[in-house]
């Protein structure tokens, strides 16, 4: 029997990444990402698995971030029992994510309980923060560009690939085949993270496509969000702005910190970091010099250009702030967190403005306010918008759809066969074609559930 991949998440969709490898009868899952946006692909979380996670050897982790690790405790939770491998930064950033994950899902729960919201008597959360906490210790932590046996017959390397701190490519290598599993795939020029190391020679691609049909502007985001805060802090008004904790708060810190020295915005506009996941996130980043472009004091002036909102409290108490205001606060796509109070208390103000930063997931909220709409619904009521909302088109980790192109390019000979995934439907084919036509590969883009050889 030859090797075997089932696409069980990230096939149709963006979210949700996981990729079953298996060789006569092992089974190693490569991302192990939850389901984010319509409520119908939210509920396959709760679906089980086509394989028993107990039968699941072991798991490979190309980045920190939910859609790719956010399953990791219900699988632990239903019989997996590891090991789990990942780079020291993803391992790191799991034991934020992880356990804030399973403490916003008990939040959400005993929301929806309190407020009669469930069609199930009681709402329970997919997994709790105590389940991730019980979780970690299945991470293993294996160095980049080093190969090693995670199982008798295969070999595995992950690779640096930019995007966020910790995210690799990984190379899994068994029965004389030579697997590439891109994750996501960070930028060449991004202002953050080191570039992608190039694709080296592989039989299958598993390539991301998140921008597949899209391109980046040419404007940086310093450039980019400079004009918009320098209009808000001229009218007095209060800025939201949701950020991914992991990648994306950073990046606007950073650009804000850069705006301040340069004097485009007032260096005395408060800004905030609500979110403690975000918080921990951004104080890490010392620990992890040399996988990022800034240097040591590029990284206490993204520190020290925001205060730090950890506690509830604090968090209620910016509400009573007067003058002009910048709020970082997660969940990037506004799925949930505290960004959502911050939405509820300042979108209905024509003077305030709503930054979103990087991509909308499709029935997500962040997409419903990237399209104009007039209302949002939040915790069960809908909220009218009247505030600006600015889109950034540069604050995106993810390469586009010519610097994947190009990437790809780098390989030093066609693959036998390209699978092009986690991406909504549109991207993935307009992805599809360009490798078919440029690079003049085989690529098709698998659906949800479907097996293929490899």
């Amino acid at each position: 029997m030859g090797v075997h991949i089932s696409f069980l998440g990230g096939a149709d969709t963006v979210t949700g990444s996981k990729f079953l490898v298996q060789h006569q009868g092992i089974s190693v899952m490569v991302d192990c990402g939850l389901f984010q946006g319509y409520k119908q692909l939210r509920l396959r979380n709760r679906a089980p698995l086509p394989v028993d996670p107990s039968q699941i050897s072991t798991v490979l982790l190309t980045h920190a971030h939910l859609d790719h690790s956010g399953y990791l405790p219900l699988l632990a939770k239903s019989g997996f029992r590891g090991p789990a491998y990942a780079s020291s930064g993803t391992r790191d950033l799991c034991g934020i994510l992880l356990p804030d994950s399973g403490h916003l899902q008990e939040e959400d729960a005993a929301f929806a309980n309190r407020h009669g919201f469930s069609k199930h008597a009681p709402a329970l959360p997919l997994y709790t923060r105590q389940d991730a906490i019980d979780c970690l210790p299945l991470i293993k932590t294996v160095p980049q560009r080093q190969a090693f046996s995670p199982l008798e017959g295969w070999r595995v390397t992950f690779q640096p690939a930019g995007h966020i701190v910790g995210a690799s490519g990984i190379l899994v290598e068994v029965a004389g085949r030579r697997l590439f599993f891109s994750g996501d795939v960070g930028r060449p020029n991004d202002a953050l993270m080191l570039p992608p190391d190039s694709l080296p020679a592989v039989d299958t691609l598993v390539v991301e496509s998140t921008y597949g049909d899209r391109a980046h502007p040419t404007e940086n985001l310093v450039a980019e969000l400079g004009p918009a805060l320098a209009r808000l802090a001229a009218r007095g008004g209060k800025a939201v702005v949701p950020v991914f904790a992991v990648g994306r708060a950073q990046a606007v810190l950073h650009a804000i910190a850069q705006l301040k020295a340069q004097g485009t915005i007032p260096r005395h506009l408060p800004v905030y970091l609500d979110s403690p996941m975000a918080v921990n996130t951004t104080q890490s980043f010392a620990t992890h010099l040399g996988e990022y472009r800034l240097s040591r004091e590029e990284v206490q002036a993204m520190v020290h250009c925001a205060t730090m909102v950890s506690t509830t409290d604090e968090s209620k108490a910016l509400a009573t702030r007067h003058g002009p205001t910048v709020i970082l606060s997660a969940s990037g796509m506004a799925t949930g967190g505290r960004v959502l109070h911050h939405l509820e208390q300042y979108a209905g103000d024509h003077r305030n403005m709503v930054i979103l930063t990087g991509y909308q997931a499709p029935g997500t909220r962040g997409a419903t306010l990237a399209s104009g709409a007039q209302s949002v619904r939040i915790h069960g009521h809908d909220v009218q918008v009247r505030a600006e909302v600015v889109q950034l088109e540069s604050a995106s980790a993810h390469a586009d759809a010519a610097q994947l192109i190009d990437w790809m390019r780098s390989c030093p000979k066609a693959p036998d066969q390209v699978y092009v995934v986690h991406g909504e439907r549109a991207a993935s084919d307009a992805l599809r074609i360009r490798i078919e036509r440029e690079l003049q590969w085989r690529a098709m883009v698998p659906e949800q559930g479907s097996t293929w050889p490899c």
